[in-house]
């Protein structure tokens, strides 16, 4: 008596869902598939906007790398803060850095000559926050960023016949600025990005135009 009374009341109890189901599915012109791809679509919602909070994030390396550009413009701030930072996240390499200018005693070419000034992958040669510099492309392809004591942010933009191996070149505006501030040297470099064999000027112009970079624009 009591499974026929439990019986009962469950087939009552289905028939009632049944009808309220049928009620709101008239109502709204939702069905059971409509709510599981809902139930679906929520969860892979959470899951693109997780992705999307992982990709949009910058990475340690990139935040350093933006960190140590704002900070670099501040009183406070030495040299050794930044060595710190670059050590602890970027791969270096030793290296002889010299430095040259755009002028015939470094290309051969006089200010009258139609490519003068301009770098083998016909970037300006430029000295900004980001700076031109000639490398082996074989080393440190077209579009490599170091990080260089001393002298700052250069991007490979340029070869050298006379530079070869572990060797780069370092631009300058003038000859006097070569010897009083460079000479040579052999130091540790810091490769914060290795090139894909190409830059264009739309890209190095990007570089120091960079809202991050503005603040040494300031002044």
């Amino acid at each position: 008596m009591k499974i026929k009374t439990f019986l009962r009341r469950f087939a009552m109890l289905l028939l009632f869902f049944g009808a309220l189901y049928t009620t709101l599915g008239t109502i709204s012109n939702i069905t059971l598939n409509d709510i599981y791809m809902l139930s679906q679509h929520s969860n892979s919602g959470k899951v693109i906007q997780d992705n999307e909070q992982k990709t949009t994030t910058s990475t340690p390396k990139e935040k350093n790398v933006a960190e140590m550009i704002r900070l670099s413009a501040q009183d406070n701030h030495s040299p050794e803060d930044t060595i710190r930072v670059m050590e602890n996240n970027f791969p270096k390499r030793r290296v002889v850095a010299t430095g040259y200018t755009a002028g015939r005693e470094s290309t051969g070419k006089s200010k009258d000559h139609p490519e003068y000034g301009i770098t083998y992958s016909g970037v300006e040669a430029s000295r900004d926050v980001y700076s031109t510099i000639a490398a082996d492309l074989n080393e440190f392809p077209l579009g490599t960023i170091l990080y260089i004591p001393e002298y700052g942010y250069g991007v490979v933009a340029d070869k050298g016949s006379a530079i070869k191996g572990n060797k780069i070149d370092l631009y300058y505006q003038t000859v006097d600025d070569v010897y009083e501030e460079w000479g040579k040297r052999e130091l540790d470099v810091y490769i914060i990005r290795m090139g894909e064999g190409h830059i264009t000027s739309e890209e190095f112009e990007q570089l120091n135009n960079n809202d991050k970079l503005q603040v040494f624009n300031e002044d």
